[in-house]
């Protein structure tokens, strides 16, 4: 097991707060689903617009992004620009908070309360900031592409995007050296909760009675982290979100979120049988496994409608 129970519960909890969050910000976007078109018709966000693509379009739109993004984290890395490193960060946490906050709020509250979260993530750092922004920013960028996407378009990408995250993970490594970097920088795209075990102190052969003073010494404390990255939040969140948009043209709003709840509960299941099985002090390409999570939820769906 990679981390204790109650963290493994915790990490799992967030990641379905965060599905459930994003799908009830989509639905406050959605201004008209038409049965005549087959589509659903999105309100514009707050102070950017989503680029303007067809299908086949919007997929190759995002795997260029994934890799031009990933290209340049690694410049930056090799290259140690931290100022530019966090600007970028802030930028994005700054946007996607805005859109998902704007969901409910007024756009300049929705605004003040995106850069106040973005700057506290990034130079106040704490654990309950910066996981509760983590919460809402998905939710902003699947507001953000959820329009410009289809579960077809979404079906391909989870499988493309699975397979370079193993790649990335297990063969070239280079996940684990952002990975790496961002927890040295504290900047982090995911889900981080830190958390002590106790450990035996390998120095102490002979044991101590509880009432010996320096007893208490007898164990030492280690500091672990449990990490959960934001592609492994926000992709299962935008393919729910294409069923989601595709379900609510025919079911409504509430109809269409009900049934595209298999979708996050199976990618729950999913998340936590890999930090029950995986191995301590090692790192696993989450996504195949959220993705085969999505696709099993995805089939309960099909069946439900």
């Amino acid at each position: 097991m990679k981390h204790t129970l109650r963290i493994t519960l915790l990490l799992v909890g967030m990641f379905l707060v965060s599905q459930l969050i994003g799908l009830g910000v989509l639905s406050q976007y959605v201004e008209k689903p038409s049965l005549e078109t087959g589509n659903v018709t999105f309100s514009a966000l707050p102070y950017i617009e989503r680029p303007v693509m067809a299908e086949t379009e919007s997929f190759w739109y995002i795997i260029g992004a994934i890799l031009i993004g990933t290209a340049l984290v690694l410049v930056l890395i090799r290259f140690r620009r931290i100022f530019l490193w966090k600007l970028w960060f802030f930028l994005s946490a700054f946007f996607c908070l805005t859109a998902a906050l704007a969901a409910l709020l007024p756009r300049e509250i929705a605004a003040l309360i995106g850069a106040a979260l973005a700057w506290l993530k990034l130079y106040r750092p704490q654990a309950w900031t910066h996981n509760l922004s983590e919460l809402l920013i998905y939710p902003g960028l699947a507001a953000i592409f959820v329009p410009v996407l289809s579960v077809r378009v979404m079906f391909l990408l989870l499988l493309v995007i699975s397979v370079y995250d193993m790649y990335a993970v297990w063969k070239s490594k280079h996940m684990v050296k952002i990975a790496e970097f961002s927890k040295e920088t504290n900047v982090f795209a995911g889900l981080h909760v830190s958390y002590k075990m106790s450990s035996p102190d390998k120095k102490q052969t002979k044991k101590i009675p509880m009432d010996t003073p320096g007893s208490r010494h007898s164990s030492r404390h280690e500091t672990k982290s449990a990490l959960l990255g934001g592609g492994d939040i926000g992709f299962p969140l935008l393919f729910a979100g294409a069923v989601f948009a595709s379900l609510a043209v025919k079911y409504g709003l509430l109809g269409g979120f009900l049934r595209t709840l298999p979708i996050p509960i199976f990618a729950g299941l999913a998340l936590f049988l890999l930090l029950v099985y995986g191995k301590k002090d090692r790192y696993y390409p989450a996504l195949p496994f959220l993705t085969a999570g999505c696709l099993a939820g995805w089939a309960v769906v099909y069946l439900l409608s």
